[in-house]
């Protein structure tokens, strides 16, 4: 083999990987690690992330790995699996269990996630999207045991209560925070994130389709001190103005959504124009809402983009918006709102982006 490659075999691990650096295809990678068996042990010293679509191959092709430090899987994984994942690849710093359905969610204990926790001091991303079997206990064990979790997405976990937000509200490096779907929060659960430590950290947070919660609750995120982005799509007709209102208070809001908030009020939308002069994005998608809500963006400096998807909007009011907001630099509309003022648009230089 040495006689084939030639002066190629000459080249030591540290030359290989810096060839390593310049293949940016899989499929070259994967080329590369065929050549022979110093090239394939380079490879896999060098690979820094992996996704396995057949956990039951774990075992054998995971130790060809170990300085990985994002690890995916959307399929089912057991805590077995997670702690010899810590054992083997002490330096992950993403754990994506992002499930594809759930009905291939044979149950996570707690476990696993706590030797994986345990095994990599780096986890700072954790995203456990539809994993039905995570419940407060594994919750709140992660929060304690990862010192430096930034993000964690735990949309669709249907176990995860107010319990959790109360362990959250004492992590001080958390920033991104997906609840979506976790119907048993409530207004107390958010009263822990506006009273902790997060309130000074977290930048992201995701409710929407939490249907419990109501404008006690929306009122308390008014104490979140560098909020960017806020959801509340969905979240029912508990919110109306006076938590509508309340949000307004965040000043360092940059991306909002309220879509089908039916109880918030064009009052509700005057007021974000006036005192959320950070805003970037809002989505207010099948409110309530007249003309006076779009034309108050009018004169606001950054926004950029505005999603009125199955709104009563106007010609008129579309319009004025577009002839006023200088920043502005899309809108959002159904396809028939589209097509009713379709002609004026086109007089504007601004993009317009339609879905059905």
């Amino acid at each position: 083999m040495a006689k084939k490659l030639g002066k190629v075999s000459l080249l030591c691990d540290e030359e290989l990987a810096l060839i390593l650096t310049k293949l940016l295809d899989p499929s070259d990678r994967k080329s590369f690690s065929q050549v022979c068996k110093q090239w394939l042990i380079v490879e896999g010293l060098n690979r820094s992330s992996i996704r396995f679509l057949r956990p039951d191959f774990l075992r054998q092709a995971l130790p060809r790995f170990p300085n990985i430090v994002t690890f995916e899987t959307p399929n089912s994984i057991s805590d077995t699996d997670l702690e010899f994942i810590s054992q083997t690849c002490p330096k992950i710093e993403v754990l994506n269990l992002n499930l594809v359905t759930t009905s291939l969610d044979l149950g996570l204990k707690c476990l696993g996630l706590l030797a994986l926790a345990n095994g990599c001091p780096k986890l700072s991303k954790v995203i456990l999207t539809g994993r039905s079997s995570i419940t407060d206990q594994i919750s709140v064990s992660l929060i304690n045991l990862a010192k430096n979790l930034t993000y964690l997405d735990s949309g669709c976990c249907l176990e995860v209560s107010d319990k959790s937000l109360e362990a959250i509200g004492f992590c001080s490096s958390i920033r991104y925070l997906s609840l979506e779907w976790c119907c048993k929060i409530t207004d107390k659960g958010l009263g822990f994130l506006a009273n902790g430590s997060c309130s000074k950290t977290l930048k992201t947070l995701i409710l929407a389709w939490c249907d419990r919660i109501s404008d006690s609750g929306v009122s308390h995120l008014r104490r979140m001190h560098c909020l960017e982005h806020l959801s509340l799509a969905n979240c029912g007709r508990k919110i109306t103005d006076t938590g509508g209102v309340a949000i307004s208070a965040i000043s360092t809001l940059k991306k909002l959504s309220l879509v089908a908030l039916v109880r918030v009020t064009d009052h509700t939308v005057v007021t974000l124009a006036e005192k959320c002069i950070n805003l970037e994005v809002i989505d207010l998608s099948d409110c309530r809402l007249s003309g006076a809500s779009i034309r108050a963006f009018a004169r606001h400096k950054l926004l950029q983009s505005f999603v009125l998807r199955f709104c009563n909007v106007s010609e008129n009011d579309v319009d004025h918006l577009v002839s006023r907001c200088r920043s502005l630099k899309s809108i959002v509309l159904d396809y028939e709102t589209l097509n009713q003022i379709r002609p004026r648009l086109r007089k504007r230089a601004i993009k317009v982006v339609t879905v059905c």
